[in-house]
């Protein structure tokens, strides 16, 4: 009796922890997903679903879902292509400066979608470096933007699993005369392949989210179906076709994070029993020196790019388009100067970030326990793959839905400020989750069970033995989740208020009209909030854990 109460009281502890994240869950996320989709479907009082044919017959829908779905095949693809290569260099070669590329390879992960639209418009358009190839507002810079963006997952995920794996069977096939090329596909692309996939259906799903960088590089000509629920909701009032679409995007959502959850879950027990056995990185030759030269110039020619026309003027460098920052009239599209927008920013992004923290640790702790019993470890599975729902689901559904759900007594936010930090909070706890879980997973439960022996309490006895390891990974999430909350733009620029505007919206703004002022703010407001996010993200690399979960 007493032993059972023993594993009772913990159990029930745990339970408990749960159950704050999982009311903001529901009253912040499935409120306002099923609010749309009420909207959508359940319009006069009654289900309708007549319209649900006709809005996939319609060909525009057929269109839009034919590009996302290929554009986010082909981001996918290319960068696996890009990112194998360059994971195998920094994580299995040792040379100078290999932290530094790290960082430089992780940067554009955190960079706002917005900032890396207007950079690859910086860079594509008539005025940039590569304006002569005529691929601005089109396709090919979307799909550039694509592989920009998600070079860091492939390379972090791979590339951690890579780093640990046990060399030794390597050797025995080149012992027994096995080419390299045979070595890699007989021995190490199989060992690789649980963090492959899970990279590459992370990437498909977030090539397929993108709506800052479609928003911006794509206008209204190419449209996904984040870009295209944006539309139907504020262009059409169309909530029938968003609802579909929403709801096809949900399904593939769920079937991407069920492959990535499997992936990740093979990657760490893989990293697990190779623990300990790997050898030291092996001195780095000359081409793949090259191929890591290559693929970092892509990654910083958009970024210098960017820097250098917001310093130019005409024929001549200048700092006018800083200074126009900070004049509240500079521009008719806004009501404040963006240093006001800075500091809004900087304000809502603490908040979020405080609240996606607590959130994000809570969570993480359910979720690294593991129930002996099956039902048990089904319902923490279940768990996990619900706070990872927010990082696929459309952000403009979520921020629409806050609107039309969050409307009225005891739940009247429409004119709160407080929707903006939980919206970004919302964005930013799958990633918080990520960070912390996997390092809670690898902490002997033994330990807990060691302390509890000796009389320690449920409380006492994890922080003991998961303490110790759990601030860095705690310091990195909180590093993430204010980078992110920094540049999120999906929902926040349905529920920022016009006279509390953060950059990210102040961006587009500037961006969407025309004039050589406003294009001049938009890429020194773009230097000014990409400077702040890698300032931040330096912070969390020198802090980084080397989980595979990170992401």
């Amino acid at each position: 009796m007493g032993r059972h109460r023993d594993r009772l009281i913990p159990a029930l502890g745990v339970g408990l922890l749960a159950l704050v994240p999982l009311a903001f869950l529901a009253v912040f996320f499935v409120l306002p997903v099923g609010g749309m989709l009420m909207r959508g479907f359940h319009p006069d009082g009654a289900w309708d679903f007549s319209g649900v044919a006709e809005v996939l017959g319609r060909p525009r829908t057929a269109r839009v879902l034919w590009f996302t779905v290929s554009m986010a095949a082909a981001g996918t693809a290319l960068t696996l292509l890009l990112g194998l290569p360059l994971a195998f260099v920094l994580y299995r070669l040792r040379f100078a400066g290999r932290a530094v590329l790290r960082a430089v390879v992780v940067m554009p992960f955190v960079l706002p979608t917005v900032v890396v639209g207007v950079m690859f418009r910086a860079l594509l358009s008539s005025g940039g470096p590569l304006g002569f190839l005529g691929w601005d507002r089109s396709w090919v810079a979307i799909l550039l933007a694509y592989v920009f963006f998600n070079l860091a997952v492939v390379v972090r995920t791979v590339g951690s699993m890579w780093e640990g794996l046990d060399r030794r069977a390597e050797d025995a096939a080149a012992a027994l005369g096995a080419s390299p090329g045979r070595v890699f596909r007989t021995v190490t692309l199989p060992a690789l392949m649980p963090s492959i996939i899970s990279a590459g259906t992370l990437v498909f799903l977030f090539c397929s989210t993108a709506f800052g960088v479609v928003l911006t590089l794509g206008g209204l000509r190419y449209g996904t179906i984040e870009s295209e629920i944006y539309l139907l909701t504020t262009e059409f009032l169309d909530l029938q076709a968003a609802a579909v679409l929403s709801v096809i995007q949900l399904l593939a959502v769920v079937v991407m994070l069920a492959l990535a959850a499997r992936g990740r879950a093979r990657t760490e027990q893989s990293l697990t029993r190779t623990r300990g056995v790997a050898r030291a990185p092996r001195r780095a030759d000359g081409p793949l020196l090259v191929v890591a030269g290559v693929v970092v110039g892509f990654i910083l020619l958009p970024v210098l790019t960017l820097v250098w026309r917001s310093l130019r003027d005409g024929g001549g460098w200048t700092l006018d388009n800083y200074r126009l920052l900070a004049e509240p009239g500079a521009s008719p599209a806004l009501r404040v100067s963006i240093m006001e927008a800075v500091e809004n920013s900087l304000r809502t992004a603490v908040d979020a970030t405080v609240l996606a923290v607590l959130l994000g640790l809570c969570v993480a702790v359910v979720v690294s326990r593991r129930p002996r019993r099956a039902a048990g470890r089904r319902v923490v599975s279940a768990l996990d793959g619900a706070f990872m729902l927010p990082l696929g689901i459309s952000a403009v559904t979520v921020g629409f839905g806050f609107l039309i759900t969050l409307d009225r007594p005891p739940l009247d936010l429409r004119t709160s400020a407080v929707l903006v930090p939980i919206a970004q909070a919302l964005v930013a706890l799958p990633l918080v989750v990520r960070t912390i879980a996997p390092v809670l997973r690898s902490v002997d439960p033994r330990l807990r069970q060691a302390a509890a022996a000796l009389g320690a309490g449920p409380l006492r006895a994890a922080s003991t033995a998961e303490g110790p390891v759990l601030w860095r990974p705690l310091l990195a999430a909180t590093g993430f989740a204010f980078a992110i909350s920094l540049g999120e733009f999906g929902a926040t620029s349905f529920l920022s208020r016009p006279d509390r505007p953060t950059v990210p919206v102040v961006i587009y703004q500037l961006i969407s009209r025309p004039g050589v002022d406003n294009l001049g703010m938009a890429l020194a407001a773009s230097v000014v909030l990409a400077l702040l996010t890698v300032t931040v993200m330096g912070l969390v690399e020198r802090l980084r854990v080397g989980s595979v979960g990170a992401f």
